[in-house]
């Protein structure tokens, strides 16, 4: 494949390894990727994963602020196939249409399921207990184009949204490179997704960090796992807020008591009631601390017990 010419778009970590894949096998001859941002209290400009990657195997890199309108570049290279992954942006019809491979996308999830900007975090949230990566045509439409092949994956009660991303990535790359043959001799089937089977996966926004203690525990779980490593779900307690970044499932239940209310203590964590039962939250940051283990959190307090009866809001 080292003679199909190819330009590659995409921002995020998610897209480094499967970069990296086409570099070492094919002939990237362009990268397309997001604007560079300014990050932190002193500004500091910082350049997207796939831009790092870019240079230093000396690939030329765009960063089309607007890309419906500043498509032209891009073009001027002559791509064979573009191969897009987490770029951020809709992109134009003269591009889609140009390549005499078109242009094509790495999905991490099973579609028509979980279309949109956040498939990882939303899978977990929603209780999925399965998702996956899809290679597709693109159309000017959200992940819409037909299917040309996917590939699934269990997702495990002890993975979170940083596992399954680097599990997903990982198939995505995999996948990709034994797909992209096929593509370029002609011998796919491409299927039209249903869109009576079809879900969305938003982005996050902040009130989704929220931790609702009147859901029901498996709610609460995936919520909590599903928002780990990255923005991380939160509640509060006793005037401050506490990040909550892992937690299990328990297995005892409590009548009487007020959702949101710690209702014991363990060797690895803290029992909170909750709609069906209880959550123990076994790692958690509290505010203007480290992220620790709930066990050296409850080390640290000289009186443990004084913790029983006090609700998390």
């Amino acid at each position: 494949m080292k003679d199909i010419r190819i330009v590659f778009m995409g921002t995020p970590l998610f897209s480094v390894p499967i970069l990296e894949a086409l570099i070492e096998q094919c002939t990237v001859i362009g990268a397309v990727t997001q604007p560079d941002k300014k990050v932190g209290r002193d500004q500091k400009i910082t350049f997207s994963p796939v831009k790092e990657v870019a240079l230093k195997h000396n690939i030329p890199v765009l960063q089309p602020t607007n890309i419906r309108q500043e498509y032209q570049p891009i073009l001027d290279l002559q791509p064979d196939i573009i191969i897009t992954c987490a770029y951020g942006q809709i992109i134009p019809k003269e591009l889609l249409e140009a390549p005499r491979f078109k242009c094509i996308n790495v999905h991490a999830s099973l579609l028509p399921k979980l279309r949109g900007g956040a498939p990882i975090h939303r899978a977990i949230i929603e209780g999925y207990y399965k998702t996956g990566v899809t290679i597709m045509f693109m159309n000017e439409k959200m992940d819409r184009g037909d299917i040309i092949r996917q590939r699934e994956i269990d997702i495990l009660d002890e993975d979170n949204a940083g596992t399954l991303h680097n599990k997903l990535s990982i198939l995505g790359r995999d996948l990709l490179l034994d797909t992209l043959p096929d593509i370029i001799s002609g011998n796919i089937n491409p299927v039209k997704q249903n869109e009576r089977e079809a879900t969305y996966a938003w982005n996050l926004t902040s009130d989704i960090e929220v931790i609702n203690w009147d859901d029901e525990k498996r709610q609460v779980f995936n919520r909590i796992r599903g928002l780990s490593p990255w923005p991380g779900a939160y509640s509060r307690l006793s005037g401050k807020i506490i990040k909550i970044w892992a937690s299990r499932i328990g297995t005892n239940s409590y009548t009487g008591k007020i959702n949101g209310e710690i209702v014991a203590l363990y060797e690895d964590g803290i029992g909170v009631k909750v709609f069906d039962g209880e959550i123990i939250i076994t790692e958690l940051q509290p505010e203007g601390k480290p992220r620790m283990k709930a066990k050296d959190y409850l080390n640290g307090i000289q009186d443990k017990n004084s913790l029983i009866g006090r609700v998390f809001y």
